[in-house]
């Protein structure tokens, strides 16, 4: 694995995964594209084992590990969808996981995760609390730390959702991702210039934790953030090799309102008949909002995850 993921690293991860990722469909929605006015084929990452793209990430992250480091479990922090991926990919080999969770982190989430068998430890809800702890756990238990992002081996496992994408659609003009640590997207970009050189990739982020779009537009990354969003998946700060990889590969970000990502998860679930969480419908919700950006193209969006906790729907 290249100290910064390229191109060979995402077809490493791809072959690594096979074993173990589903190959997710892609779904299409005439009265959807006629509402965009462009063609939009969702990458369905929401029917991806763990119910969301970070599983890939996570497979490849614990698959590429030797056996000594193995044994000794891996660990990470989230707020849940890498939680329970991470929880899942070690039980898929047999390891220990830790996944340290802030409070206030969605129910069926954390449910997940321990339904795969992780060791849960709650912590404050803040970013400087979910690293500090998963330091103390990692020194105190010799586990791997699997970052939710900042990980050459998990950017490149999130890679493979776009080249799956690509490889059976064909040429895109545009492959758009959620935004929030920046793993999907920058693995996004590297998968993207692979296969699609000519294509754009965009992300969609919440205009209520808009840290990507800021940091590309002032040319440097914030070190703290307050969100305030219901796309709880994308609340987190983009991280520094992310955030380097989307200005290597051109990447460029749009923002949507939590009222225009509530309206495009509605949708989602009337027209495609899909269960997404929100984070996943800032791609459709960004589309939306800038309709003359996306006129007549062929636009690639993946569906990052459809972990909604059905005892609070966030309508």
């Amino acid at each position: 694995m290249s100290a910064i993921p390229v191109f060979d690293d995402v077809l490493a991860a791809a072959a690594r995964i096979a074993a173990h990722a589903q190959v997710t469909p892609v779904r299409r929605s005439r009265s959807l594209d006629a509402l965009a006015g462009c063609e939009l084929y969702f990458k369905c990452e929401n029917l991806q084992r763990a119910g969301a793209f970070k599983f890939r990430g996570a497979c490849n992250a614990v698959w590429s590990l030797d056996d000594e480091t193995a044994a000794r479990g891996v660990l990470t922090h989230s707020s849940g969808n890498h939680g329970a991926a991470l929880a899942l990919a070690a039980k898929t080999r047999g390891i220990p996981a830790h996944v340290v969770v802030p409070e206030g982190a969605v129910r069926s989430k954390m449910a997940a995760i321990e339904a795969f068998g992780a060791t849960l430890h709650v912590c404050a809800p803040t970013f400087a609390a979910r690293e500090a702890t998963a330091e103390r756990l990692r020194q105190e238990t010799g586990a791997r730390l699997v970052h939710p992002y900042h990980d050459p081996a998990v950017i490149a496992g999130q890679g493979t959702a776009a080249m799956e994408l690509l490889k059976e659609i064909g040429e895109l003009d545009i492959v758009m991702t959620p935004v929030g640590g920046g793993g999907l997207i920058s693995g996004t970009a590297i998968a993207t210039r692979g296969l699609a050189p000519n294509a754009r990739v965009i992300g969609a982020e919440p205009s209520g934790a808009p840290d990507a779009w800021e940091s590309l537009r002032d040319g440097e990354r914030p070190t703290e953030m307050t969100a305030n969003t219901i796309c709880d998946g994308l609340r987190g700060i983009i991280g520094a090799m992310n955030f380097d990889l989307m200005r290597q590969y051109g990447v460029e970000v749009l923002l949507a309102d939590d009222d225009e990502i509530r309206r495009a998860m509605r949708l989602m679930w009337e027209r495609l008949k899909l269960l997404v969480e929100p984070s996943s419908a800032t791609v459709l919700a960004a589309v939306l909002r800038n309709p003359d950006r996306f006129a007549g193209r062929r636009v690639g969006l993946v569906l990052s995850g459809g972990n909604v906790d059905l005892d609070d729907l966030p309508l």
